[in-house]
């Protein structure tokens, strides 16, 4: 998972350039003063050599818990992370290959050999792997296919056997022929644009550029507009060498490089296609293939700018727009015309094992509350950075753990580290562990740690808002290897110099804090989340290590060692910050939560739908005049027969009423428990119940009915984007009914998104009353 370069585009989605480039946009919160003790209303004197008090610690607990760190830290070790991206990247190691069963076993035998009490837990799951690939430019010239990335005699494991053909798992099998047809990004906004021109896809195969969305939204949109087949191809100008030398002399994209990846629409459910909500154990009830709703239903396939570039030259008709453009040395064309192109795919659809490594410390205190850590294993063919640099970091802080437990150091909390497989192919492996254990997890679970792929650069966090001053606490005391600054205030450095306005800069300098983004999907924190309601954080650094190997054979440890991250010392960054996390969270007196960042994280989101509304609302009435007074026609280039647009039903006025009372509700309950939260901390009383319902609370954002027309997802605040993927939708029921302008449902959705509200708020009263 890489961090810090970033899209924000309309409707509050943050979509990566990278598609598993999570990029995060803070936010103002007050500044907090310190007052009293160790409360949640104290901001410690923290630097980088020596923090004073920690949140939910005693003075007496907090003495012990940095002695901790500091030994957890002194076990840490950059060469061996190093060591263990070569070991677990040495071949491939796909969900069900023999590859991943023997990376699932050396994982196993190091959590055994650090002294954690480790399994495998097996699920059964659907995977496709492709038989037959076949792409041919069969009009107005021929051209076959290469469909094959070379091997570099610069990078060893590129030429090895068992390699994954380049493929979109998910895609449905078929053979289809028919005109071909440009859609830039293949995305809503895209189709609107060819509909001006006069240009429909209905019964042709559309040919669409990696980028700007989650590549599973391409076909998904291709398939509603009537496509019967769907290519996606790396453009030189968004990851190629635009951006700079390509591989292997630089780090970027070469002609052949070819990206795979999921297809599945995991905007409906993630995991095993066939049980969707269940575990998918060995006898678990599946659905047939075909009502699998989450396979696509047309063809699709990944192709090289080597491969594109003669099927997009032999397109004519329109010239495409100039935002449209790419790279390539051509003119870009729309089609469709006399360019015929044929796409055949055949996979083998095969019930396979997904091997999850699960291994505990259990808790001397409160062995019932967990403390969850965990990163993939699995990759789609070597996979060096993705997933295999978060996996080293998360073994390495295990290993750490282990030398604490040799010194007779134990946790208060059981500390559970979890090694998924099957996340490429649709966050399996994480899913049908959290469905098979739902409501042990929802009992148990006080957080979920997630990383992914990691680089050089800077920390990008994300996760439940309540958790803000916990990870500002964590992040101000771990040195930034490069810099020797804490990655609290290197980070703060970067979004004060990327800031596009003064009014941004001075927003950022006022703010002592730092802020979570919101998490939509791509990585395994999804079910712990958006489905059971588990506190949850998402930690990676990045955003100076770019390159063009993301699922590709040269995804490998020449490429790793070379362009992100030589020294490994962010490897280590990442186990001191994950595992600071980890340590804080399992020995904490009192949990640290603080749901005023929250309460003042939902008051920008409201106000964000809000102004949306409105916003289509003027929108919309000047269109309508214009549509109406014919000016669009009449401003037309009439030799280019473009389409005027429709005039769209009005806006009506919906009521935000019951949001805003429900949030001054959550506001007040907030205060009061954080005020409560003081008063505890200074008390010798047991704070069992008091812990418990701190980490249970977030349980009151689910909805039971979930979010319309895709029911797994229950968090009402957080959900992947239904047009977005990976990015996230903030109050989604609401906001993406609006943008559909489906006032009905908008209107229904404040409703249930202000009950949840409600409800947190009545729940943190109660914990007023403890």
């Amino acid at each position: 998972m890489h961090y810090l370069k970033r899209y924000k585009l309309k409707g509050g989605d943050h979509l990566p350039i990278h598609p598993k480039l999570y990029i995060f946009t803070l936010y103002t919160i007050p500044e907090m003063k310190k007052t009293i003790f160790l409360g949640l209303i104290t901001i410690s004197a923290l630097t980088n050599a020596q923090q004073k008090n920690i949140t939910g610690f005693t003075a007496t607990s907090t003495v012990k818990e940095l002695k901790t760190e500091q030994a957890f830290d002194a076990s840490l070790s950059a060469p061996r992370i190093g060591e263990t991206i070569k070991e677990l990247s040495a071949f491939p190691h796909n969900l069900g290959s023999p590859g991943s069963k023997a990376v699932a076993e050396k994982i196993l035998q190091k959590y055994k050999s650090y002294g954690l009490d480790a399994h495998i837990e097996t699920f059964t799951v659907l995977y496709p792997t492709p038989k037959t690939r076949v792409l041919e430019l069969t009009s107005p010239t021929t051209y076959t296919a290469l469909l094959k990335e070379p091997a570099l005699a610069e990078d060893v494991t590129s030429g090895q056997a068992n390699q994954l053909p380049t493929y979109n798992a998910w895609s449905a099998d078929g053979d289809v022929s028919g005109q071909l047809v440009f859609v830039n990004y293949g995305l809503p906004d895209d189709y609107e644009t060819l509909a001006k021109l006069g240009i429909g896809v209905k019964g042709k195969i559309v040919i669409a550029k990696y980028g700007r969305s989650w590549r599973g939204i391409k076909p998904k949109v291709a398939y509603e507009h009537g496509a019967i087949g769907c290519i996606i191809y790396s453009d030189p100008a968004d990851d190629g060498y635009s951006a700079g030398d390509v591989y292997p002399k630089g780090a970027y994209k070469s002609e052949y490089g070819v990206q795979r990846g999921s297809v599945m629409d995991m905007v409906i459910y993630p995991g095993d296609p066939l049980t969707p909500g269940v575990g998918a154990t060995k006898n678990a009830k599946r659905l047939d293939r075909k009502d699998a709703a989450t396979i696509l239903k047309i063809p699709v396939l990944p192709i090289s700018y080597h491969d594109a570039q003669p099927l997009l030259a032999a397109l004519d008709g329109t010239v495409a727009p100039r935002d449209w453009q790419g790279g390539l040395p051509i003119t870009y064309h729309v089609g469709p015309g006399k360019a015929m192109v044929h796409l055949k795919l055949e996979f083998n659809w095969d019930m396979v094992p997904a091997y999850d490594v699960i291994a505990k410390i259990k808790g001397a205190a409160w062995p019932d509350e967990w403390v969850m850590r965990g990163n993939h294993h699995d990759a789609w063919v070597n996979g060096a950075g993705d997933p295999i640099s978060g996996q080293s970091a998360m073994l390495d802080e295990a290993k750490a753990l282990g030398d604490l437990l040799k010194t007779g150091w134990k946790p208060k909390r059981t500390i559970v580290y979890c090694s998924w497989d099957g996340e490429e192919p649709g966050l399996v492996g994480s899913t049908e562990f959290a469905e098979d254990h739902d409501k042990e997890l929802q009992q148990k679970a006080v957080i979920y740690i997630n990383s992914d792929s990691n680089g050089r650069g800077f920390l990008g966090s994300g996760g439940s808002q309540a958790l803000e001053n916990f990870v500002d606490e964590i992040s101000r005391n771990i040195t930034d290897p490069q810099t020797n600054v804490s990655v609290f205030d290197r980070k703060k450095a970067q979004e004060l110099v990327s800031a596009q306005t003064a009014k941004d800069k001075k927003e950022i300098l006022d703010r002592k804090g730092g802020r979570l983004e919101a998490l939509g999907s791509g990585s395994d924190f999804s079910s712990f989340l958006q489905h059971l309601g588990i506190p949850t954080l998402d930690l990676g650094f990045g955003g100076e290590e770019g390159g063009g190997e993301y699922h590709s054979i040269y995804d490998s440890f020449d490429d790793y060692r070379r362009f992100k991250d030589s020294s490994f010392k962010y490897g280590v960054a990442l186990s001191q910050t994950a595992g600071h996390a980890v340590l804080r969270m399992a020995n904490a007196d009192l949990l640290p939560f603080d749901f005023r960042s929250l309460d003042t994280t939902i008051s920008k989101y409201v106000t964000e739908v809000s102004d949306l509304a409105n916003t289509m609302r003027e929108n919309t009435e000047i269109e309508n005049k214009l549509i109406k007074a014919n000016d669009y026609t009449l401003a037309a280039d009439p030799t280019k027969h473009l389409q005027a647009p429709v005039a769209k039903a009005e806006v009506p006025k919906l009521d935000f009423a019951p949001l805003k009372t429900a949030l001054d509700s959550l506001k007040k309950s907030a205060d009061k428990l954080a005020a409560n939260w003081v008063i505890v901390s200074q008390t010798n009383a047991d704070h069992d119940h008091f812990n418990q319902m701190l980490y249970h609370a977030e349980h009151q954002l689910l909805s039971a009915d979930g979010l319309p027309r895709r029911s797994w997802y229950k968090h009402t605040i957080y959900a992947p984007g239904f047009y977005t993927g990976y990015g996230v939708k903030t109050l989604p029921g609401i906001r993406e009914a609006i943008e559909q302008r489906n006032w009905t449902e908008a209107q229904e959705q404040i409703g249930v998104v202000a009950k949840s509200i409600n409800n947190l708020a009545v729940y943190l009263n109660s914990g007023s009353q403890l």
